[in-house]
């Protein structure tokens, strides 16, 4: 592996590029080559089978283009994928679940930790796991925010209607007692300003809200600087691969990346 060589990142869709916003934060100096499953979105109402089978694909793309290690920018392949790439895949395979928790972990008082995830990645108990393997004392309480995916790739990320949204998913937390909310999906970044504002109303204002991305961002830096892999010179790029390219898809792409879109290359898996 090569310090100049591009940083993978895939997602089932077009949610996974607020990782690549937060990667480009903290890394300006990267190359990243992103690949939207666009064709086959949602993963998170899919069989684990499934997933894993579309996961391999998307992975496989990327070592094709000899990136240095891929990133998963999906929830739902973090929860069931990530041990089946590393044995498949030559390369390291970093991922958004465990840093997200370690996130939440090292915020919480209590020990009551709320997630907001797509149902799949509830279902698979992926957060309970990372969780329990840092501490003893937290517990997860799960929360499926489905219609939160929607609303985020429609724009509708203020006003009354994600408001109502997100009150009803954070209610169920409240009466749980969590003192931390993880932002499970990598679509839910662009609806934080509404849950915080929802969070702190019904739970309280001293409860933190967690987002996986920018976790998952600082814990690729960590780990390329650790192995002399962060890129150095020169600006850095993003590559956009997508497998369909709906009609909405700058609109909705610049949305998520916070930057206009430049090209962007169909691929077939």
């Amino acid at each position: 592996m090569k310090a100049d060589a591009p940083l993978g990142v895939f997602d089932s869709g077009l949610g996974g590029l607020t990782v690549v916003r937060a990667l480009r934060e903290v890394l300006p100096g990267e190359r990243i080559v992103y690949l939207g499953d666009t064709a086959r979105v949602p993963y998170g109402t899919k069989g684990a089978a499934t997933v894993v089978k579309y996961a391999l694909a998307c992975a496989r793309h990327l070592v094709a283009r000899d990136v240095k290690a891929i990133v998963v920018a999906c929830n739902t392949v973090s929860a069931v994928a990530p041990e089946r790439l590393r044995v498949e895949l030559d390369i390291p395979v970093l991922e958004v679940i465990e840093p997200g928790a370690r996130a939440a972990v090292a915020a919480t008082r209590t020990g009551r930790i709320g997630v907001l995830a797509t149902a799949g990645t509830i279902a698979s108990g992926a957060y309970p796991r990372a969780v329990a393997q840092l501490s003893t004392r937290a517990e997860v309480v799960g929360q499926p925010a489905p219609l939160l995916v929607p609303l985020a790739e429609e724009g509708w990320t203020d006003g009354e209607v994600p408001r109502l949204v997100v009150r009803r998913y954070v209610e169920p937390l409240a009466k749980a007692g969590v003192d931390v909310v993880v932002l499970g999906c990598t679509h839910y970044p662009l609806l934080r300003a509404v849950i915080e504002d929802e969070v702190r109303a019904r739970i309280g204002a001293e409860v933190a809200v967690v987002d996986s991305a920018r976790a998952t961002a600082d814990d690729v830096k960590a780990f390329l600087e650790a192995r002399g892999l962060s890129r150095t010179g020169g600006p850095g790029s993003v590559q956009l691969l997508v497998t369909d390219i709906p009609r909405t898809f700058a609109e909705v792409a610049a949305r998520f990346l916070g930057d206009a879109v430049g090209d962007v290359e169909q691929v077939d898996l």
